[in-house]
């Protein structure tokens, strides 16, 4: 079986977001996580800008490319009645969805994905035989792992902990050769970077030309993740609407646990779920990290227009 981490090691360099600089993603995302953390207090533009060591009127362009709105429209949506409000809009969205297909009426970028499951066979053989060819790439949210087959993308999580950033690369590495244990990986960011570029936003998707994924999971697994994909950008629904939508009105635990497992996060949005009172909570990667997508979603969608 072949070693999680190639033998090349771990590149050093932090990864450059769409500007190619990657001290500008480490700015952005740090100040993403600031607003998220303490949005009560409404932190001010200038406070921000000194966070990041950059000038209010830079810091303020900086952010708005990045995330597509301003600090002061991110906060809006980062509170506890936008969330009850969207989920109130958004109670038949799935029922919607499954008409009008994926695409939905947004401003965010038009992702169209496909998803293709293992055969049972497959499933079983661990992913021997498979090459995965993985790259780090940045984003608003931190250092995205995104890793991807001849036959689509298999993995994309973040890189998450308190540890220095070549161990949090090491985990990440770790983790996904755990999900793919004998598959081969294969560092190739350039391989992946289409992937990234779709899930945050870089590049729209263009119909008949869909990101494919390639997912391993149980029946229910599949049909969970590929109902989360039916969810349009900007939209939330409860844990109890995905259980209607799959056919299993009384499995929301079950479904809650399918979406924990879901092993591409942004590309199958598993952050669109909340409980039916508003709270958002219970993300793989830290609640701060899922407040900050659902609040870039919202806000792209609605742009600067209250």
């Amino acid at each position: 079986m072949p070693s999680p981490i190639p033998a090349t090691g771990l590149a050093l360099e932090a990864p450059a977001g769409p500007s190619g600089d990657a001290q500008h993603h480490r700015a952005i995302a740090a100040a993403i996580d600031h607003l998220v953390r303490n949005w009560q207090d409404q932190p001010s533009l200038e406070e921000l800008a000194e966070m990041a060591g950059l000038s209010p009127f830079h810091f303020q362009r900086l952010f708005t490319r990045w995330t597509g709105i301003s600090p002061k429209r991110f906060i809006q949506f980062l509170t506890l009645d936008t969330a009850k409000r969207l989920l109130a809009e958004s109670r038949s969205v799935l029922d919607v969805a499954l008409d009008v297909g994926l695409s939905g009426p947004s401003r965010l970028h038009d992702l169209f994905v496909a998803c293709e499951a293992m055969t049972p066979g497959a499933y079983k053989a661990a992913g021997g035989g498979i090459t995965i060819r993985w790259g780090l790439h940045g984003s608003p949210f931190g250092t995205a792992l995104i890793g991807a087959t001849g036959r689509g993308v298999c993995w994309l999580s973040f890189l998450d902990g308190d540890e220095a950033e070549e161990a949090k690369r090491a985990a990440a590495l770790e983790e996904m050769a755990q999900a793919w244990p004998a598959a081969r990986l294969e560092e190739d960011p350039a391989a992946t970077g289409e992937a990234a570029a779709r899930a945050f936003g870089w590049r729209s998707g263009e119909p008949g030309e869909p990101l494919r994924l390639f997912l391993k999971g149980t029946n229910f697994q599949i049909k969970v993740w590929e109902a989360l994909m039916r969810i349009p950008p900007g939209a939330v629904v409860s844990y109890e609407d995905v259980a209607r939508a799959v056919g299993q009105p009384t499995a929301s635990r079950a479904v809650g646990a399918a979406v924990g497992r879901n092993p591409v996060c942004v590309l199958i949005p598993c952050h669109r779920v909340i409980q039916k009172s508003g709270i958002i909570h219970n993300y793989r990667y830290g609640v701060p990290r899922k407040r900050a997508l659902l609040a870039w979603e919202q806000g792209r969608a609605l742009g600067e227009e209250a």
